[in-house]
């Protein structure tokens, strides 16, 4: 996660880091750079490569029913959007980037004024099942669906319901791991029905070999009248 690092990293967050006593352990987030000293003040000019997204991280993604997705306005203040569909609306086109098609929402367009004024994004991915979750760092680019129709039918399935309004792409620039620690498990209905349908099956199969010996035992079904 180098360019994660080089990119969250900044000299007020390393100040922190040593206050507290973990600048020494997150150094090495910085070391594995190729000119390795410094964490670089963030943004699009830090220095570094984009970490591409390896096997893991694109399954990962590819399986994800939902993210959040943060931004910042022209005033400062950061704002975050959940966005949701079946899992893989969220398509990874290459190692460097992803898109979806973004469909009509409240109609307040507050993200899509904000990236108007700053392309930098921050993704949130959540796996609540398996304690996981994935930080990612991207600029992002909205097109009209008209602009950009090959990419419009690459992307329409799967995708979320309702109607298209454009679709978006997101260079990522840096990923991150996050510690799974204080995650509090939850489960999507699909997920419960995977767990609960063979306890399903047993107590159907349990209920018919009852009824079995309960013919066998009382042949007439006369019962105790």
């Amino acid at each position: 996660m180098t360019r994660f690092a080089r990119i969250a990293y900044t000299d007020s967050v390393r100040a922190v880091q040593e206050r507290n006593g973990s600048a020494q352990a997150m150094r090495r987030h910085l070391a594995a750079d190729a000119d390795g000293e410094g964490a670089g003040t963030g943004g699009a000019d830090a220095d570094g490569r984009p970490d591409p997204l390896g096997p893991a991280e694109q399954q990962f993604i590819a399986e994800r029913d939902g993210f959040y997705l943060a931004t910042v306005g022209d005033t400062g203040w950061p704002y975050i959007q959940h966005r949701g569909g079946p899992p893989g609306f969220l398509h990874v086109l290459d190692a460097h980037t992803l898109a979806f098609a973004d469909v009509r929402g409240n109609r307040q367009f507050i993200t899509t004024g904000n990236l108007r004024h700053d392309d930098r994004a921050a993704l949130f991915l959540m796996d609540y099942a398996n304690l996981a979750r994935l930080k990612l760092y991207g600029h992002c680019t909205w097109h009209d669906i008209t602009e950009a129709p090959g990419l419009a039918t690459r992307l329409s399935h799967p995708r979320t319901d309702g109607h298209v309004e454009r679709v978006v792409t997101i260079r990522v620039e840096g990923y991150s791991w996050n510690c799974h620690k204080h995650i509090t498990p939850r489960f999507t209905p699909d997920e419960l029905e995977e767990v609960l349908q063979p306890w399903r099956d047993e107590i159907t199969r349990l209920r018919a070999e009852n009824e079995a010996l309960r013919a066998r035992v009382d042949p007439a079904g006369g019962g105790d009248g």
